[in-house]
């Protein structure tokens, strides 16, 4: 079919992670973003799970290898190499537990530390479809992401709430600076791949997204 583009034909690869508490919802998400699916009876990741798909931006195939890992300490032997080469992230909390709003600051941190400081990062409170036990007001959420420079979203897994458009900024805000400065520098010109999570992740934050 003319047009028509494999799997494995794209133009960048961008690796994304997604960390937080257990138990926040970050299966759902990845699930949900890629593959439209949710699972009520979604047990906690044991290790290292991936996902991808696949985006047009600016006429140009972005795919995103997306990684999601267990938040529970006892799997904390894998950091390095989850976040190794990562791009972007996607910080998560629970919007119903305030415990899980609290360990933000030492994810953002941890994340900081094996990352290029540069890193594009969006904080998503999820579960918002459970409004009447919300524990963590939405501007909360949006106070700390401006402080840190985050970009910043209320997402419900369950409802498909606002999810693509949480992974859609991050990539897209990953591409306008990385995409285009590889571009710019002629590292496509031939119609080589890109592994973005290869390259230098020089990423200049752009304040937050509204929710």
């Amino acid at each position: 079919m003319a047009g028509y583009r494999g799997e494995d034909d794209y133009d960048y690869l961008f690796k994304l992670v997604l960390i937080g508490d257990s138990g926040v919802g970050k299966s759902n998400l990845l699930s949900r973003f890629t593959r439209d699916e949710f699972n009520v009876e979604s047990k906690p990741t044991i290790g290292v799970e991936f996902a991808t798909r696949s985006l047009n931006i600016d006429g140009k195939i972005v795919k995103a290898q997306i990684w999601d890992t267990a938040g529970q300490e006892r799997f904390r032997a894998i950091t390095s190499a989850y976040y190794r080469g990562a791009v972007g992230a996607l910080l998560v909390y629970d919007v119903t537990r305030h415990v899980t709003f609290q360990n933000v600051w030492r994810w953002l941190k941890e994340l900081r530390e094996h990352t290029d400081p540069n890193i594009t990062v969006m904080l998503i409170g999820n579960k918002c479809d459970l409004r009447h036990l919300v524990a963590i007001p939405t501007q909360d959420g949006r106070s700390f992401a401006e402080e840190e420079s985050l970009y910043f979203t209320e997402t419900s897994a369950l409802e498909s709430t606002n999810v693509d458009k949480a992974f859609i900024e991050v990539l897209s805000q990953i591409y306008r600076v990385i995409g285009k400065k590889a571009i710019g520098a002629g590292q496509n010109a031939t119609g080589e791949k890109i592994d973005i999570g290869k390259e230098v992740s020089a990423i200049k934050k752009g304040g937050c997204c509204s929710n």
